[in-house]
């Protein structure tokens, strides 16, 4: 299962400001070039964003869908990657003393991916993760709206339920 969890050292209302804010999508989802909102509604549910990610000289653009939001402390998204099938990719924002752990759960929902789904693919999901809660707690600490004793990159990381 593709579930990680990070503490990040500022509260949920900062972690969410980044989240909210619709222009900064590539500087926390692993892989995204640029990223702009379709409308002036994200994170409502039903808005979105284009943006697009890059692998080496492969370019892709495509959008992600808001499904579920709760302000502070939920965000569920729907990532359509083209070719390769659409992802269900829900944070939760957990207040933690004065901070926030943040829980990242991600899935194939259809196309390839979601057909071919196993542990390998669980595998890379989990080092993306890693990555992208890094990137979350780097952009949410830089902003300078929360405590920044420069322990949240990814030694912090709270491990999930079976990984080792």
């Amino acid at each position: 299962m593709a579930v990680r969890h990070q503490l990040i050292r500022t509260p949920p209302e900062s972690v969410w400001a980044v989240l909210a804010d619709g222009s900064r999508y590539q500087d926390w989802v692993v892989g995204t070039d640029h990223s702009r909102p379709l409308d002036d509604t994200w994170p409502q549910v039903g808005s979105a964003i284009a943006y697009t990610a890059r692998l080496g000289p492969w370019k892709l653009d495509s959008h992600t869908v808001v499904r579920r939001c709760v302000p502070t402390r939920e965000l569920e998204l729907e990532v359509d990657s083209g070719r390769l099938g659409t992802v269900r990719v829900a944070l939760e924002l957990r207040p933690w003393g004065a901070h926030t752990l943040v829980l990242v759960d991600e899935h194939p929902l259809g196309g390839p991916a979601g057909r071919l789904h196993n542990t390998v693919l669980d595998v890379f999901l989990q080092l993306r993760h890693r990555d992208m809660l890094s990137r979350l707690a780097e952009a949410t600490e830089n902003d300078g709206a929360g405590e920044n004793d420069g322990a949240a990159g990814g030694d912090t990381a709270v491990k999930s339920a079976g990984e080792k």
